[in-house]
């Protein structure tokens, strides 16, 4: 749960970018095998909206790895607030490579940048209350690590990674395990350490069964204002308490005054609008 700003493993921005272009390119850029070999050109990145800028280290490994010695300045900091009509970053070298990694580096700098500034939308809308703004595993398939910076980059908490890093008690698993109550115990005996353990309750009344079992951590599932406030009461501050389920901009902020720890939010990263970028290009002379 939670991460400083850092970029995923270079590792694993090189192989998405690579994927990126592999699909894009193919066999070759066709169109850019028009323009002359030795023709140069230096392009500007503007942004056509107000947004939170990220994605700069998949911006730049797409045209490291189309290659062509490409100089890439940026007139701006990942995370910095950008307004419309602002140039963010300017790029220079061979037209074909310019060409070739344009719209793969835009994809990435557009998606990022949307995860990122919606995410930033959610944590002003609750400014000023103890609840932070967590994200869930409805990430685009081959980004989550980078949708997951792209939260960090806005200002929000990661939940878990994956299936791997923690354990979510939810209805299907209390059924196939013997109830709440069983599968909450067996967790807190079976999770490695950093393994958090969370159980999922969409009643008061199983909430009052997670807390005698001991869950240190309990999400509650489409309850209304009035039973999450009785939920805050009713735990005393003996569990952490995240709010998931149909949360929106126009309801974040009530629920964050309810007084619960954290509010997940899946339209951070399934829901998004990519943010408009556009690169126009000069030849150099």
């Amino acid at each position: 749960m939670g991460a400083p700003n850092n970029p995923p493993p270079v590792a694993n921005i090189t192989e998405q970018v690579r994927a990126a272009l592999e699909e894009d390119v193919g066999s070759g850029d066709r169109t850019a095998a028009l323009m002359p070999e030795a023709l140069y050109a230096h392009a500007t990145v503007t942004v056509r909206e107000a947004a939170i800028l990220c994605g700069q280290a998949w911006f730049e490994a797409a045209f490291e790895q189309v290659g062509g010695s490409v100089k890439i300045e940026w007139h701006t900091g990942e995370g910095a607030q950008v307004q419309p009509d602002q140039t963010v970053v300017t790029v220079h070298g061979p037209a074909r490579s310019l060409l070739t990694a344009e719209r793969t580096a835009l994809n990435f700098l557009q998606t990022l940048s949307a995860v990122a500034t919606q995410t930033h939308r959610f944590v002003q809308a609750v400014a000023g209350c103890r609840a932070q703004i967590v994200d869930t595993r409805k990430t685009l398939p081959g980004l989550r690590l980078a949708e997951k910076y792209a939260v960090r980059v806005g200002g929000g908490t990661n939940h878990r990674m994956g299936l791997y890093d923690g354990i979510l008690i939810k209805e299907n698993h209390i059924v196939t395990t013997g109830g709440l109550a069983a599968a909450v115990e067996k967790a807190l005996v079976t999770a490695p350490s950093g393994v958090f353990v969370q159980v999922e309750v969409e009643t008061l009344l199983e909430l009052k069964e997670a807390l005698a079992a001991g869950a240190p951590m309990i999400l509650l599932d489409n309850m209304t204002l009035a039973q999450q406030h009785q939920a805050v009461g009713m735990t005393g501050g003996r569990a952490i308490l995240e709010v998931s389920g149909g949360v929106t901009l126009d309801t974040v902020r009530a629920i964050a005054e309810t007084g619960v720890d954290r509010i997940s939010v899946g339209s951070l990263t399934k829901d998004i609008k990519a943010v408009d970028f556009s690169m126009i290009f000069q030849i150099d002379e």
